[in-house]
């Protein structure tokens, strides 16, 4: 399968925010010793799935390559033992005109880090996307803000690159 999308930094949230569907997610990403896994396990509210995501042009995270293959909870126990790289986030499903906007609020050592995700459907839906007053900046090709590179790290650990696009820390 084929995924289109774009991410951003939140600017603020949206007030009507509380009113959306969430979930807890918790990402496992391995192998631990790889600076970027590209293999990711995950509990997903109630469903358990493993994951792997590569761009299929080389610098282009907007455009990848997913392969996925749900499990069950007792396959996801058993692998999650497995040495990785943890991250934990309350996701929003928010719709924003017709779109649904994945917000991820990060729990744990990365609190205070609130990105946006957009996926898409062709690549002009893409391409012609206008950023919503509720963003800050878009870092789809920032590499330091991929879900195998933000786990295992703590908020300090990506600060100094936050500030560059004018983000400061969200209670």
């Amino acid at each position: 399968m084929i995924e289109l999308e774009k991410t951003y930094l939140i600017k603020s949230l949206p007030k009507d925010l509380q009113g959306f569907p969430a979930k807890e997610i918790i990402d496992i990403y391995i192998p631990d010793n790889s600076e970027h896994p590209k293999i990711r396990i995950r509990k997903n509210g109630s469903k358990y799935e493993i994951t792997k995501k590569e761009p299929v042009n080389e610098g282009d995270s907007s455009h990848q390559e997913e392969q996925t293959i749900i499990l069950t909870e007792e396959e996801f126990n058993f692998i999650s033992k497995l040495p990785g790289k943890k991250s934990q986030k309350i996701r929003y499903n928010y719709t924003y005109e017709n779109l649904t906007a994945e917000i991820d609020i990060f729990q744990e050592n990365l609190s205070g880090l609130i990105l946006v995700d957009f996926e898409f459907k062709t690549l002009t839906e893409k391409d012609s996307f206008k950023t919503p007053d509720f963003c800050l900046a878009e870092v789809t090709q920032e590499k330091f803000l991929a879900g195998g590179m933000l786990c295992g790290k703590s908020y300090a650990d990506i600060e100094e690159n936050l500030k560059k696009f004018g983000y400061s820390k969200i209670e």
